[in-house]
């Protein structure tokens, strides 16, 4: 892509991410994602009402009349950006590619973050990882995120969850926001290392997925070609047994993923490319609240 139409696109997802972000998401964000703690702030002459237990002993005696300690909220957050780029995400019977939709709300989740003043760091990931951007502040920053989001060309177009999660869980030593983005379609068992990702940090799984991809539609003979594999068969659409294994297989894996995500304690969101995932993510956070 040449650099001009690069900025142009840049641009246009910068202008719809950050009013989404500046007017709808960032309120919801800061209440649903909690600080690290509570920090010592300053003290105040104790008022009716206050917990006697928050006095400053020291200070009280100090003045010989009674002073709380008020603390506030640690909110410095860092949030990982955990975006899948293999072969499946090129996929879109709608108005956009699913790699689209997941740009769109990987870039929304940043700019939030920022107007929070909180890092953002991004892995790109398909059955390796194909990209590490640390965690920093600032909006060059995350024109940066959103660069390497549409312009960033994969070398595998396989999938491997289990090696993201081990990547996360090795790079971020403090505890992070995660949200994973992904279709989910993949074949590895990734259990025990979100297990061990989910008691360190806060993960939420983001499935981003197409209509067509839960039902096989009865069209006659075609010639179909493994996203990930770049294998290609020819399969007949209109045997009802076909049919069904494939819907059974889509099944299995989205199953998988809504059990093994609650199990560990780690949010779940589902998102139909031709559905609005504004009211799906506002609908999470108000969840959380």
């Amino acid at each position: 892509m040449e650099t001009k139409d690069l900025l142009k696109k840049v641009r246009k997802i910068e202008i719809k991410t950050r009013r989404l972000s500046d007017h709808i998401f960032s309120g919801e964000y800061h209440t649903s994602f909690k600080g690290r703690g509570m920090t010592f702030s300053e003290v105040r002459q104790y008022q009716y009402g206050d917990d006697v237990r928050a006095i400053d002993w020291n200070v009280t005696a100090r003045y010989n009349e009674p002073y709380i300690k008020v603390f506030e909220e640690e909110r410095e957050l860092t949030m990982m950006l955990m975006v899948d780029v293999s072969g499946s995400e090129s996929f879109g019977t709608k108005n956009q590619l699913k790699s689209e939709i997941v740009t769109e709300i990987a870039a929304t989740m940043a700019f939030s973050a920022t107007q929070n003043n909180d890092k953002i760091g991004l892995i790109l990931f398909s059955d390796e990882i194909e990209l590490y951007i640390p965690p920093k502040k600032g909006k060059s920053h995350v024109l940066r995120i959103i660069r390497e989001l549409i312009e960033f060309q994969a070398k595998s177009k396989k999938t491997n969850l289990s090696q993201a999660l081990k990547f996360l869980s090795a790079t971020q030593k403090k505890k992070a926001i995660v949200f994973l983005i992904s279709d989910f379609m993949v074949s590895d068992d990734y259990e025990k290392t979100l297990k061990i990702a989910s008691k360190k940090h806060d993960i939420t799984g983001i499935r981003v997925y197409d209509i067509r991809e839960e039902k096989m539609p009865n069209i006659g003979v075609v010639e179909m070609e493994d996203a990930e594999t770049g294998k290609t068969m020819t399969i007949d659409t209109t045997s009802k047994k076909i049919r069904l294994h494939y819907e059974k297989n889509y099944l299995d894996k989205v199953n998988y993923f809504k059990d093994i995500f609650s199990k560990c304690g780690s949010g779940i969101v589902n998102t139909r490319v031709d559905e609005s995932y504004v009211t799906k993510l506002l609908g999470y956070f108000k969840s959380r609240s």
